[in-house]
């Protein structure tokens, strides 16, 4: 499968001969990006969940702070599969795998090698539980562990679909695909934000 020349303001493609080469990632787009889907998740999880992400005392979120800096993750062994942190199952299954994919998508896609990509999800995982999400709830074992293995998997599905679009010939079809794999990428790409 032969890959077709960009067109103009569309992100370079990466041929496979290109892998063997030094290709410097760039750092900024998709820490800004995780940066931005980080907060605007919590600013949704606050307006869904006034108790206790809408409470803003002082007192309250250094007893939290406090709390994941001294106590494991949470992993309730008595709760049902995929509730060991007491959340619904769909949040757990669904929204973590999706933020993990996304932060791993938007990694590879800024040319990140598979393996920094899951470091990069990872260390966003770290960040959402112990930096976001810690003032308001004990930071979830399972969610330090599922959120970067499913982002893995569903990210590099996503990330193999919008490559392999490159190839295609037909322009709107090209950006539909794109844009179903990698919807904020490609409003990102269009408004001129990040060429990434």
């Amino acid at each position: 499968m032969q890959e077709r020349a960009p067109a103009a303001g569309e992100p370079q493609a990466w041929p496979r001969a290109a892998a063997a080469e030094a290709v410097e990632p760039l750092w900024a787009p998709p820490i800004v990006h995780t940066l931005a889907v980080l907060t605007v998740t919590r600013s949704v999880e606050a307006a869904l969940w006034p108790d206790p992400f809408a409470d803003f005392r002082v007192e309250r979120w250094g007893y939290h702070y406090g709390e994941a800096l001294t106590k494991p993750p949470l992993f309730d062994v008595d709760q049902p599969a995929f509730r060991w942190d007491h959340d619904p199952w769909p949040i757990n299954v669904v929204g973590h795998g999706l933020l993990g994919s996304e932060m791993y998508l938007r990694a590879r896609i800024c040319r990140f090698g598979a393996p920094a990509a899951v470091a990069f999800a990872v260390a966003g995982t770290h960040l959402w539980e112990y930096g976001y999400e810690a003032n308001g709830v004990r930071p979830s074992a399972l969610d330090l562990v599922y959120t970067p293995l499913a982002g893995i998997l569903l990210g590099e599905l996503r990330y193999a679909t919008w490559r392999a679009a490159g190839t295609i010939e037909s322009a709107p079809a090209r950006l539909i695909v794109r844009a179903l794999m990698d919807p904020f990428g490609e409003i990102e790409r269009g408004a001129g934000v990040f060429g990434c």
